[in-house]
């Protein structure tokens, strides 16, 4: 994996530790670290699907592969608290053509991470958007572009869309604007089949 890494993501390349992240708890419980912080198994457990005690054995085998580490006691020191050990993780499948294990374990995640986040921007439509005063309403929304494109050129699109959010993904939460909030910005790139035809129509955006 290249070296800009912008936004200080924990980078993985181990096939193992991507299969230990590829299970829906495991991903909750990540997700939920980096949205709210440091919690307890108990404070976990409602929100990723798990017993505290279940939800406790996934941090330990995340602990084991340098995903979460133990964080500062909270009031109650009597319970362990956990925390991620990044704002977020990035991972690649390998570029070695003979390492089936690495590209099996990259698609895998992948896999997982696309069934956790399917409905995703449903949910929103239903249970968010509604309660959006118009400014927000008008930023938010949907937007499908078809390009044609070299591999090349869709990695330094990717890049390019890095370039701009790391700033904000970065900053220090003193120098962050009043009024702002947290925002999911969800990316997509999903090249085609080769004996697909180009569509030439129009981009579409829904508000």
């Amino acid at each position: 994996m290249d070296s800009g890494n912008r936004m200080g993501d924990l980078e993985i390349t181990d096939p193992q530790t991507m299969r230990a992240l590829a299970h829906p708890v495991r991903l909750a419980i990540l997700e939920r670290l980096g949205r709210d912080g440091p919690a307890t198994a108990t404070e976990l457990a409602p929100d990723v699907g798990a017993t505290p005690s279940v939800t406790s054995w996934h941090l330990r085998h995340l602990a084991t592969f340098g995903l979460v580490r133990d964080s500062a006691p909270g009031p109650d020191r009597r319970s362990r608290r956990w925390e991620a050990v990044a704002r977020g993780f990035r991972f690649e499948e390998s570029r070695d053509p003979a390492d089936d294990e690495g590209r099996s374990a990259a698609r895998e995640l992948s896999r997982q991470m696309f069934l956790r986040y399917a409905d995703v921007p449903v949910r929103w439509s239903a249970e968010v958007e509604p309660g959006l005063d118009p400014a927000w309403r008008r930023a938010a929304g949907l937007a499908h572009t078809r390009i044609r494109v070299s591999a090349e050129e869709l990695a330094a699109i990717q890049d390019g869309i890095e370039r701009v959010l790391a700033p904000y993904v970065t900053r220090d939460p003193a120098d962050r604007p009043d009024g702002s909030r947290d925002v999911v910005l969800m990316r997509y790139a999903l090249p085609e089949g080769e004996g697909e035809e180009p569509d030439e129509g129009p981009a579409e955006r829904t508000p």
